[in-house]
């Protein structure tokens, strides 16, 4: 992967609508994220604006191979469908717009950068470059997670946003599956598509 400079995603740079269009603000945007675990095999994402509001929530398997995990508008309806794939060393997601599994549908592929590597990092690949083991250039790319307090974002070399823990770390709260996240989403960035990634890179880090 190449070194990334620090330059972000500002005002006025052209929209990054992964998930869909209403998912993009022409401002910054921050974001409250708690996780729980609702029962031993299942956990539960909420997200919030900074007035309390509810944006989007995920649902899905906490634990297992071949999890899937469902993001959910306030209304209930579906926005897209997180499925990991069977058991190999570098994890990999396929995410697809709705309840769908087509191949129409596939919005992005999401990849384990490295299997051997004390920071949890993902390389995204959208859906027009998603021939994983050929492709030698994704689209984005995450690092970080919450026992590393960060979380960051890449477009090439312009961050499109960040994510802190909320509260000082502790490995309690943590392996008991309650926590919570401060996102920082950049203008004109896709929130679900940034919160699709968090949860998957959480994934990662549930396992390890």
């Amino acid at each position: 992967m190449p070194k990334y400079k620090k330059t972000e995603w500002q005002v006025g740079d052209p929209p990054i609508s992964v998930v869909g269009d209403q998912f993009c603000n022409p401002y910054p945007m921050e974001l409250m994220v708690k996780r729980k675990v609702k029962n031993l095999s299942k956990d539960h994402y909420q997200v919030f604006d900074p007035s309390g509001n509810v944006l989007l929530q995920i649902d899905g398997q906490a634990w297992g191979f071949n999890r899937k995990r469902v993001m959910r508008d306030p209304a209930g309806f579906t926005v897209l469908t997180m499925r990991q794939k069977g058991i190999r060393l570098k994890r990999k997601w396929e995410v697809h717009g709705g309840e769908s599994k087509e191949k129409e549908d596939l919005l992005f592929t999401v990849q384990q950068s490295s299997a051997m590597s004390l920071k949890t990092a993902v390389d995204v690949f959208l859906a027009e470059n998603n021939n994983v083991k050929k492709s030698s250039t994704c689209d984005f790319h995450a690092s970080g997670g919450y026992s590393n307090i960060s979380f960051k974002v890449f477009k090439s070399d312009a961050l499109i946003a960040g994510v802190g823990v909320t509260h000082k770390f502790t490995w309690g709260s943590y392996c008991k599956g309650k926590y919570n996240f401060r996102v920082s989403v950049n203008p004109e960035v896709d929130y679900a598509f940034i919160i699709a990634l968090l949860v998957m890179v959480d994934d990662i880090e549930n396992l390890c």
